[in-house]
C-alpha cells in the first residue's frame, strides 16, 4: 500500500467557523515546541489549520513557522485518525528550532493526544521516504 503524504487543500481548515468551532469548544493538548487543538468534525473528515500568534515575532519569522508546522503535518497526516478538525500552534521555543524538532514534538504530543491511528510506525523523519516504511 503505498501512502500519501501531500497536503491537499481539501485537508485544510479554510473557513472561519472552522477556526472558531476549535478555538472555542476544542481541547487542548501542549507539548514544548507545538500546541494542539482539536474537536471532533461535523463533517467526519479531518482537516487541518496552522495558526502563528502576531506578537510570536516579524512576519518572515511567522512565516518561516507556517511552513514548518505545515510540512510536520504532511508527514503525519497519513496516520491520523479521520473524523477531527485540528489546529496546530507553534510556541516561543520553537521560533528558532529547525523542522526535524518540531516534527518530534508534534507526534509526540499527537500521539499523546489519542490522534494516531493503532498502525503509525512511530516518530521518523525519513517517512516519506521510499522504503523507510
Amino acid at each position: 500500500m503505498r501512502l500519501s503524504f501531500r497536503y491537499p487543500r481539501q485537508d485544510r481548515l479554510r473557513k472561519g467557523w472552522q477556526f472558531d468551532l476549535v478555538f472555542r469548544t476544542g481541547r487542548r493538548v501542549n507539548g514544548e515546541l507545538v500546541r494542539l487543538l482539536f474537536v471532533p468534525s461535523p463533517d467526519g473528515r479531518t482537516c487541518f489549520g496552522v495558526a502563528v500568534g502576531k506578537q510570536q515575532g516579524s512576519s518572515p519569522v511567522r512565516s518561516r513557522g507556517k511552513r514548518v508546522l505545515r510540512e510536520s503535518l504532511r508527514r503525519l497526516r497519513p496516520w491520523v485518525r479521520e473524523g477531527f478538525y485540528i489546529i496546530c500552534m507553534l510556541r516561543n521555543a520553537a521560533l528558532d528550532r529547525d523542522a526535524r524538532g518540531v516534527y518530534e514534538d508534534l507526534a509526540k504530543v499527537a500521539s499523546r493526544a489519542g490522534l494516531m491511528k493503532a498502525d503509525w510506525p512511530g516518530v521518523d523523519w525519513n517517512i516519506d521516504k521510499e522504503g523507510s516504511a
